[in-house]
């Protein structure tokens, strides 16, 4: 008989929210506000549904049949889109936001990327099985059939193409299929048994996601680089305190942006990681940041290369 894989072999770590540590970090995350806001709500839904059955009641009379439409949308939210752009961040604090919202208690279990296992066979289907498995026991011990839950838990998954590439491949392993067979259960169990729970999917490469998967997204948001509006706004509440004019500004709009040498700007992490701690590092400690040491070093920082999937 075999035994189950102890914690620390399927997350990384464990995070209980409210807290104010992930609530300073969601705040940091400038530019995505729309993002920030769909998420919640649809974390919040799934993990919550009393909340929506009590706006109907109160807004709109007997509408049960559309609000079934929107819960019983699986439990699943895949974020999708160009690296650096905020996805791991925002899965890995939006937590805070739902529990907040909600006013009960969040538990984030992010699945390591060591559950792919040493290629053993069948340790891939084991390793997920038995982290949906804890993820739903804990998420039983919260339900409550007849109104608001005790609680919530979101199964984080990062890089969700490394765990659950399409079966459809003709190069996939016999195991590589059954392991994302064991995703597919697990969504299923949870949104069979109405647990407050949701599972959220991050992946630079939606196109290699099983179908079976993003079908049963109930949402699927999309991240970009940002624009010149955002990227305004990011160095203005960052660079704007230190001295920095609307002039100086826009010209680091300009510099971070596309241009004639690259058809892609910076990212947010380039920008925040990068940009900005490397202005004031060159500035500290013996002269205060301007103008010119921000655009030059501007000019020296390369955007990350976009992830191009391969066409077979």
């Amino acid at each position: 008989m075999s035994t189950r894989p102890p914690i620390d072999e399927l997350f990384e770590k464990r995070i209980v929210y409210p807290d104010f540590e992930p609530q300073e970090r969601l705040a940091r995350l400038v530019g995505l506000d729309a993002h920030i806001e769909r998420l919640k709500k649809t974390l919040g839904l799934l993990i919550n549904p009393a909340g929506l059955v009590a706006w109907g009641e109160k807004f709109h009379p007997g509408c049960s049949s559309v609000l079934n439409l929107v819960l019983r949308r699986p439990p699943l939210v895949v974020l999708a889109g160009d690296v650096g752009s905020g996805k791991s961040e925002l899965a890995e604090t939006i937590g805070d936001a739902v529990a907040r919202q909600e006013h009960i208690d969040i538990t984030l279990l992010p699945m390591s990327l060591a559950t792919r296992g040493q290629g053993r066979v069948g340790e891939m289907t084991q390793l997920v099985s038995a982290a949906f498995d804890h993820a739903i026991e804990e998420a039983q011990k919260l339900r409550n059939p007849h109104g608001k839950a005790r609680g919530g838990v979101i199964l984080l998954i990062d890089e969700a193409d490394a765990l659950a590439q399409s079966r459809e491949s003709a190069q996939m392993h016999h195991e590589d299929r059954a392991g994302v067979n064991s995703f597919i259960r697990g969504i299923d169990r949870i949104a069979n048994q109405k647990l407050p729970a949701a599972v959220i999917m991050c992946t630079n490469r939606i196109n290699a996601l099983d179908p079976a998967i993003t079908r049963r997204a109930a949402d699927i948001l999309n991240f970009s680089r940002p624009d010149d509006a955002q990227r305004r706004y990011i160095l203005t509440m960052s660079l704007g305190p230190l001295g920095l004019t609307k002039t100086d500004i826009d010209a680091l709009v300009a510099l971070t942006g596309p241009s004639g040498n690259s058809d892609y700007g910076l990212t947010f992490s380039d920008i925040t990681q990068r940009l900005i701690p490397t202005i004031v590092l060159e500035a500290y400690p013996s002269h205060s940041v301007e103008r010119e040491l921000a655009i030059e070093v501007a000019k020296r920082t390369i955007a990350t290369k976009p992830f191009v999937e391969e066409v077979k």
